[in-house]
């Protein structure tokens, strides 16, 4: 009787969880139609141009002045005369005047002969560091300024991939993930998964819950020897379509597996996102202790592993919260120039827009007060110019 009553309680629990997955699963397609109706997929707003001005570089008189010229496309245009600009539009732009401008090349900042394609990681141990967050505002944000840009969602949770409008529980529930590449047995060119997105210039390679089979079958290809190992799995992939892209974002898993192994042995440079509390440091120092670890394990096996940089990001950051402000401190204290001088900031303006799956470069003005979103604008732009500047130098040239 207690077996018989143990089995009836275990078959009721496990009823109720896929009960509450059914609700709620439902529940968040309702939100997706009502968040983006009529439109059965996002679509990018349109851009002012005083924020066509701050991302090319170009003079708000020289934007005017080209128009009148005939030099720029006629862009749409509001109730109030002003210009709107689409980001194909703004690329059309670019490369008007990387033809006729002044020092050029500066309008078109990506890869030029000879320049390596730069694979970035961001990374973190713990949860709720703003990986996601980051990745997905550095990928769109570098794909505004003109780079040809990939990201790739390597969490099974999906997170990133939910930003750009998918249900990867419906969508990705069997095959179109990054999985698909990486897989032992029978995997597809990487170009197979690989989606245009609504963005311009960025394009994604999704995850879903079927990459967390990666971890079980990469232990058992290390016992069997199968190759090509998980070490080099993603850079293999990655071959391919390499010519595409001058970047590649990665969002990692918050766990030192090997999903996150095989991301960073096919990266040039590693970005680790963390929080200014004394738990989320901690958390920190273990990830890097054990990374460390992983890293010396795998360089006697394979060589060694040459990152061009390792930057660390403070991010949520509340300047005026004295402790945190005192772990920054802390922290650019220890690692130096490691830590970019920029922080991104906590921001109801990056949470509300969570909501509705967009970012602050989606949202409308109109729909956040204005200083908020300068505030937050300004931070995360800041972080974004920093690390360009690393990404520049990686090429063996300065920021333009």
């Amino acid at each position: 009787m207690i077996a018989s009553s143990d089995t009836q309680t275990t078959e009721s629990i496990a009823a109720s969880i896929a009960a509450n997955a059914a609700r709620l699963s439902e529940a968040l397609n309702n939100h997706m139609r009502n968040s983006f109706r009529p439109e059965s997929r996002k679509t990018l707003r349109k851009f002012q141009s005083s924020e066509v001005s701050e991302l090319t570089g170009i003079s708000m008189s020289n934007l005017r002045t080209r128009h009148q010229d005939g030099d720029f496309p006629e862009v749409e245009t509001d109730s109030r005369g002003r210009r709107l600009y689409s980001a194909e539009e703004i690329d059309q732009i670019r490369h008007v005047m990387a033809r006729t401008g002044r020092n050029g090349e500066t309008y078109l900042p990506g890869r030029r002969d000879g320049d390596a394609l730069q694979i970035l990681s961001v990374v973190n141990f713990k949860g709720g560091s703003s990986k996601t967050t980051s990745a997905i505002h550095l990928a769109q944000r570098y794909a505004l300024r003109g780079y040809r840009v990939l990201a790739i969602d390597m969490d099974p949770q999906a997170s990133l991939t939910t930003m750009f409008g998918y249900r990867p529980e419906i969508e990705f529930a069997q095959s179109g993930t990054i999985y698909d590449a990486l897989r032992y047995e029978d995997p597809v060119p990487l170009s197979q998964v690989v989606r245009k997105t609504y963005f311009h210039n960025l394009d994604l390679a999704p995850a879903g819950l079927m990459l967390s089979e990666y971890e079980t079958e990469t232990a058992y290809a290390l016992q069997h020897k199968l190759d090509p190992p998980f070490t080099q799995r993603l850079a293999i992939a990655l071959d391919e379509v390499e010519a595409s892209y001058d970047l590649v974002i990665i969002d990692c898993p918050p766990q030192l597996g090997f999903t996150t192994m095989t991301a960073l042995l096919a990266s040039t440079g590693l970005l680790i996102t963390v929080v200014p509390s004394m738990l989320d440091v901690a958390s920190m120092a273990q990830f890097l202790e054990m990374a460390g670890e992983t890293v010396r394990t795998l360089e006697e096996a394979t060589g060694p592993i040459d990152w061009a940089f390792l930057k660390f990001l403070i991010a949520r950051y509340e300047p005026t919260d004295v402790p945190q402000s005192q772990m920054a401190g802390f922290l650019r204290s220890i690692l130096l120039d490691q830590v970019l001088n920029t922080p991104m900031l906590k921001s109801t303006a990056i949470s509300d827009a969570g909501m509705t799956q967009q970012t602050i470069y989606e949202l409308e003005p109109a729909q956040v007060i204005k200083k908020t979103l300068d505030r937050i604008m300004e931070s995360v732009n800041g972080v974004a110019d920093e690390f360009e500047k690393t990404i520049q130098l990686a090429w063996g040239r300065e920021s333009d």
